[in-house]
């Protein structure tokens, strides 16, 4: 198995390496997306022994993008079909892939690619996982990513040495430089859906919160205000369309409604009676008005 040499804050930070435990990712229908109730509909769409992490929905819904390590010792990208229910091999390297996202033109994808020399950049593929080009040659190590328009990306970036902070940057693909937004944040960067804002869970206070910057101000403020107890320590989230902040704890999903105070959390689906607990990773999408998931989880031991 390839190995991450980092040292131990990047490490943790960057693409895990293969763990003893097996994450899964699940496709969950909620039902009617103004009132959403989970009616048991879950499918393991990775479906595999190996480690199975990141998914995105395509923007017309109809796909989940996700890295896997199958057979090999790197993590390709994959591509679920939900309709037929099919999984396509897309990126075929002999260097690891992560964090897949359709890009603002719809017409390729770009990944975390972590290169021989263990350089972590982002990359764009054609829609078949061909053709891989890097779109910014001097940010890195790159962890996580977000596109803001078809120029610009909200980066995780990882430490630069021990003992210093991971940093939210904006990147400019037209002129390859960067400018770091804030620091200590998590992983998850999200487009805020009808705001053009950027979301990320901040660090720096206890407990943590939920924020967001504007690209065009750049200034960072609060949205959520101090997690509750439910959500202590959680730092991936998920937007739904109608602007419902989502997050998960075990095998719990909570929703925060939109409105000026974002005050009161719901319970918005207990998926233990489906036999997976500890959400990590969310992706929401909309089809048909009825609200869908896609989870990372571990399956319950039986």
């Amino acid at each position: 198995m390839r190995l991450l040499v980092f040292g131990a804050l990047i490490t943790l930070a960057a693409v895990p390496q293969q763990p003893a435990s097996n994450p899964e990712v699940y496709l969950v229908d909620l039902g009617p997306a103004a009132s959403p109730k989970f009616d048991g509909t879950l499918v393991n769409i990775s479906n595999s022994p190996g480690y199975d992490n990141q998914p995105s929905f395509t923007p017309d819904g109809k796909a989940i993008l996700f890295s896997s390590v199958r057979g090999d010792t790197q993590y390709d990208i994959y591509r679920y079909d939900i309709a037929s229910k099919s999984v396509t091999n897309l990126t075929r390297s002999p260097e690891n892939e992560n964090s897949p996202l359709v890009t603002p033109d719809g017409k390729t994808f770009s990944a975390v690619r972590t290169e021989m020399d263990k350089t972590q950049r982002l990359y764009r593929f054609d829609a078949d996982g061909s053709n891989p080009r890097v779109v910014l040659d001097n940010v890195k190590p790159v962890g996580y990513h977000v596109w803001v328009d078809a120029t610009h990306v909200a980066l995780f970036v990882l430490a630069a040495g021990q003992g210093q902070p991971n940093t939210l940057q904006l990147a400019d693909t037209a002129t390859g430089t960067a400018i770091t937004i804030d620091t200590n944040i998590g992983r998850s960067l999200l487009m805020r859906p009808g705001t053009g804002t950027v979301s990320f869970v901040s660090k720096k206070t206890t407990p943590w919160t939920v924020s967001e910057f504007d690209p065009k101000t750049r200034v960072v403020l609060p949205v959520s205000g101090p997690l509750p107890p439910e959500l202590d320590r959680v730092e991936d989230c998920a937007w739904d369309p109608s602007g419902r902040l989502i997050m998960a704890k075990g095998a719990t999903v909570w929703a925060l409604p939109f409105g000026p105070k974002f005050e009161g959390w719901t319970k918005l689906a207990d998926l233990s009676s489906a036999g997976i607990d500890k959400i990590t990773r969310l992706a929401t999408n909309v089809s048909g008005g009825r609200l869908r998931l896609a989870v990372v989880a571990e399956p319950v031991a039986k």
